[in-house]
């Protein structure tokens, strides 16, 4: 293999690809890396504002994007996405489900009203995106969709099971989905971050983000930067033959 045909193995020119949660942390790294790589890139959040800012980012790096207030947890938002994603570029061929809800209840304490909020955006929206994305994911040579999980998926969760028992079911879909796929010519994998240096994180008391961060054998928090080559790797070319597959970016946390 020659230096161009490895450089094109990852390069995302004329792609187009969906990016939930994709204003800050893990999902705006992913953007900017995918425009970087030469896709066309919609980012998807819940605050306009948002939305418009880093539209307008992904613009000044060089790069087509569009901003979509979207709210995942919403099912009658998922539509409206796909479809001004289709108006704008006309294609389809990357959906990464990065948006994510860490609500925390203790077990034995739970409400059904927190239960409906996190599942409705951590599992829920991702499916139901992924259904709505489908038709058009089948006409694209080059389908991927990317769902972002947690390490805390393989792992016991105290006072965080909400959150990883959704996580760990969206890589059950994630396997589904990649074996159900697979004769349409769509790949579907997933990326399992350990402790990255986000808002989610950040939101945790100093004493617990410290705790965190040791966790893991290289004893620190990820910067958003280092999710990016996962996540290409994933929906690019180099990945052509991955599919249901999980990458663990941890720092050595999980061993699998």
């Amino acid at each position: 293999m020659d230096r161009n045909r490895l450089r094109a193995l990852f390069d995302l020119t004329g792609r187009v690809a969906i990016v939930t949660g994709g204003t800050r942390g893990i999902g705006r790294a992913i953007a900017e890396g995918f425009v970087a790589a030469g896709a066309k890139v919609v980012v998807a959040s819940r605050k306009p504002e948002a939305c418009a800012e880093t539209e307008a980012h992904l613009t000044s790096m060089g790069g087509e994007a569009l901003g979509v207030p979207t709210h995942t947890g919403e099912l009658d938002a998922l539509r409206p996405l796909v479809a001004r994603t289709l108006a704008r570029f006309g294609r389809l061929d990357i959906v990464v489900n990065n948006a994510a809800n860490a609500l925390r209840q203790d077990l034995g304490r739970f409400t059904p009203e927190a239960w409906e909020k996190s599942y409705a955006v951590n599992l829920r929206g991702p499916v139901f995106l992924v259904q709505e994305a489908l038709p058009h994911l089948e006409k694209s040579p080059c389908a991927a969709v990317l769902n972002v999980i947690s390490a805390g998926a393989f792992l016991a969760s105290p006072f965080q099971a909400m959150y990883g028992g959704a996580k760990a079911a969206l890589m059950h879909f994630t396997r589904s989905m990649g074996a159900e796929f697979a004769p349409r010519g769509i790949r579907v994998n997933a990326l399992a971050p350990g402790t990255v240096d986000t808002d989610m994180v950040r939101n945790n008391p100093p004493e617990m983000q410290k705790l965190m961060a040791a966790a893991s054998p290289m004893k620190r928090a990820a910067s958003p930067d280092e999710m990016v080559g996962p996540a290409l790797f994933l929906v690019s070319d180099a990945a052509s033959f991955v599919t249901g597959q999980v990458v663990i970016a941890d720092g050595g946390l999980v061993s699998h």
